[in-house]
């Protein structure tokens, strides 16, 4: 799965002010800030949530549609950049407890070099999985 995904959302104006936001893809998903900017970070977390938890229960995430496909009705199309990648590390940072093996000349190298392991299996999987390692 890739982990920039591209979906478009519709804003519109709310009667009592601010923008509540739409998402053509998902009917159920909806949200509203007080500004653009403000819709624009909610509109991020609602779909963060929305996608997380389809992946949890194991479906495939939907392709977007494509914007020129999308009818903004009253609003206006927005394209909401979501970054499956930094909501999992923002959201899913809470440490799990794993049991290895290595051989003993290594674990009694690494010990005398005072190295820390966990963060180097840390790095070395985001390395392989091509992950950017920023932590929240």
């Amino acid at each position: 799965m890739k982990n920039r995904l591209f979906y478009p959302a519709v804003f519109h104006k709310a009667e009592e002010g601010g923008f509540w936001v739409s998402f053509p893809d998902f009917p159920e998903c909806m949200t509203q800030g007080d500004s653009m900017d403000e819709a624009y970070e909610m509109a991020i977390d609602a779909l963060g949530l929305l996608l997380s938890s389809i992946e949890d229960e194991g479906t495939d995430i939907p392709k977007a549609s494509e914007f020129e496909t999308v009818d903004p009705e009253d609003g206006i199309l927005v394209i909401i950049e979501f970054d499956m990648a930094e909501y999992r590390r923002k959201h899913r940072s809470r440490a799990v407890k794993k049991t290895l093996s290595i051989p003993e000349w290594l674990n009694e190298a690494a010990i005398r070099e005072n190295l820390n392991f966990s963060q180097i299996l840390q790095e070395a999987l985001m390395m392989k999985l091509g992950v950017n390692g920023r932590q929240r």
